[in-house]
Parts: C-alpha cells; structure tokens; sequence
C-alpha cells in the first residue's frame, strides 16, 4: 500500500539562534489522515518544529508547503492558518461561557448560526461536555477547561490540528479519560494530526507514525512498533527506554547468528554482523523471562534460540501494572514481571534466579570496527 499524500511537508527547516542551531530538519511530511508525534526530551526542539509549521515561528528557513502549494507564496499565510487549528498545554479561553468558546473559531470563519448550533452541540458532546454549556469558563477544573479548549479547536474541522502538549498539565484522573476520549474522536474524524509530547505513552496509544528528537534534530520517524523496538540509534533508545543497553564486541560468527562478549560474558544475537564489529545490544525489558532452578544457581548456557544467565535481583521497582526488576548477570538487565508473577516466583532482592531472552528479541546497532583481543597464551 503506498502511503498517504503529504497535507504538510516542511523542506530545509532552520532556526538559528546566538550561533546555535535550534532546529535542523531537511525535511518532514505530516500525511492525510495520520497522527504524527513528535517526541523527545525537554529543549529537543518538539515545539519549535511545531510552530515553524504553522508558520509562528519567526525568523526562520526553509519552505512550508500546505497541499503542494508553498506558502506564503501560491498559497497565502492566512490561508494556510484558517485551514490548521491549535491547542496549547495551557486552555485559552475567553471569559464566556462554554458553548460560547467552542463557537468562537466558527464565527471567526463566518458560518451560519444554524450550522454553528449545530457543531457546537456535536463536538460538545464528543468531548463529553454537554453538561458543562452554560458554565462560565472561569469555573471550569483544568481537565474541563482542555476539553472545551479541544473541542473549540475540533469543531473548526480544520485539514489538520496542532497540538502541543494538551494533556501535560493534568492529573493521571483527568489525563487518561481525555486521552481515551481523544483517539476515539481522531479515529472518528480522521483528523491530520501533529502531536508533540514528552510522554512516549501517549504517542503509542494515538500516533500512526513517531519521530524521535534530539538538539532540533529528528533521528528516528517510523511506526511505533520500529521505534520501540528497533531504535537507529543510542538517542532513540535511551528516549525509549530501549531497557537494557549493552556496549559489546562480535567474537564469533556462526551461520544465522554472531556471539558478542560484554564484559565476562557471551551474549547471542541473530543477525549478520562479523568479528570484530563493536555494537550496541538493545534488550526490551518485556522480553526477558525470570525463573527459578537449576540455572539460578550457577550455570549458564548459550543456544542459538535463546540465552540463559545465572542473575541477582539488584532492586525490584512498582511499575504501574508492572514490576521493574534489575538483574545483575555478570552484565545489567531489566526485566519486566507482573504482580502475579512475582507472588508465584516469590521473587525479592538478593535471590538469585535465571534470566533468559532470545537471540531474535535483540536489537543490535552497529558502533564501529576494532580488532578482537588476543586469546590468552597462558
């Protein structure tokens, strides 16, 4: 299936500042249809990405294009901006009432009052504030207040949304409820939609497509199945809480596989890399697999389907609907286990256990070449 035709597309997007570059993006399409994210910690430049699409950010280079046209030349800037619509981590509201500020974008535009009656009503319901209509905006908790401020910013049925940061400024009980209430209003209108966020859960739970930020530079944008689990490098990972990140050298070549010492140990991945290569090993705390028996106590073997090590539980950390177990194997590894199975396993720290993963569950990135040590003489 090929994909959908880019509505924006920005080319050799700059902003320089005090010598410095801020933003650094040759180029970016956002897709009809799509809900992109842009993730990334604080300072990586989400927002400034954001605004110069929107054609806020001022001075900037490079070139916006809205539908093919490029604006600000065959397509004019207040155009461009009367086709997006905006919200912000902070609801601006007016002093009015609720249905007065969903309505407001749609009077800006000239609508009929028949057919702004008509939207407000259907996007205050949508967000689930019907009942709020007559409250003055003044009186609204925070979680009200952004939905009212989403809902203005949907009924407009803009050809694609901005929006930076709606949900952090919530508590979890506001949070998730506007979150939920949000993918199933995209997934209604198909909203175009550009996300920025510092939380990578919410970018999973509403992107079709993320891209990973870093000092104004995008170094990933993929599906967020490629991004968790097959991130292109050490930044991507560590945004993603790849889990365990283990710097090692290739010693051994076999026919599907390669063997890769970290530390003492020997660690098998599938893959093609050859001796001597030193790479970077990326292993997602889902799949590494805790038991207790004979290989807790001592041995340790290596297959070519899997690799189980010997390990002490360091710490045991509450998760959410998880526990985060840090394993000491001769190396550092994460493991994610569910209450149930920690009551089962009677895991605590300081026991020993086995830690095992497959070869095929590594996601290996490539840091170089150098030579091999030489085997002892002794």
């Amino acid at each position: 299936m090929r994909p959908a035709a880019p509505i924006i597309a920005g080319e050799s997007l700059r902003i320089v500042r005090g010598g410095a570059f801020i933003l650094d993006v040759p180029y970016l399409e956002v897709r009809e249809g799509e809900v992109l994210s842009l993730i990334g910690p604080n300072g990586s430049g989400k927002t400034s990405l954001l605004l110069t699409l929107a054609h806020l950010a001022t001075p900037f280079e490079g070139v916006v294009f809205f539908a093919g046209r490029r604006v600000g030349a065959d397509c004019p800037v207040l155009e461009y901006r009367r086709a997006l619509a905006m919200a912000f981590q902070e609801p601006l509201l007016f002093d009015t009432s609720v249905s007065e500020n969903v309505a407001s974008g749609l009077r800006i535009r000239g609508l009929k009052r028949s057919v702004i009656s008509d939207r407000v009503a259907e996007y205050l319901d949508l967000f689930g504030i019907s009942h709020l209509r007559n409250r003055s905006a003044r009186s609204l908790s925070g979680g009200e207040a952004q939905r009212t401020n989403l809902a203005r910013a949907f009924a407009t049925k803009p050809r694609a949304i901005f929006l930076d940061e709606p949900f952090a400024s919530l508590d979890p009980g506001s949070r998730e409820p506007l979150i939920d209430d949000i993918q199933r209003v995209l997934e209604k209108t198909k909203t175009t939609t550009l996300l920025v966020t510092h939380d990578l859960m919410e970018a999973l739970r509403l992107s079709d497509r993320i891209a990973v930020m870093g000092r104004g530079r995008i170094h990933q944008i993929d599906t967020p199945d490629e991004v968790m689990n097959r991130p292109v490098d050490e930044t991507v990972a560590a945004f993603v809480s790849a889990g365990t990140v283990l710097a090692g050298l290739v010693i051994e070549k076999r026919r599907d596989t390669f063997v890769v010492a970290v530390n003492s140990e020997e660690i098998e991945s599938a893959g093609a890399f050859g001796v001597g290569e030193s790479v970077g090993l990326y292993i997602r705390p889902e799949n590494v697999t805790l038991s207790i028996g004979l290989n807790a106590v001592g041995q340790k073997r290596v297959t070519g389907a899997r690799n189980v090590f010997p390990a002490t539980i360091v710490r045991i950390m509450p998760l959410g609907f998880y526990e985060k177990v840090l394993l000491d194997c001769g190396f550092p590894l994460v493991s994610y286990v569910t209450h149930q199975s920690r009551k089962a396993l009677e895991l605590r720290e300081g026991q020993r256990v086995s830690a095992s993963f497959e070869a095929t569950a590594i996601h290996v990135i490539a840091r170089g070449r150098r030579e091999p040590p030489e085997p002892s003489s002794c």
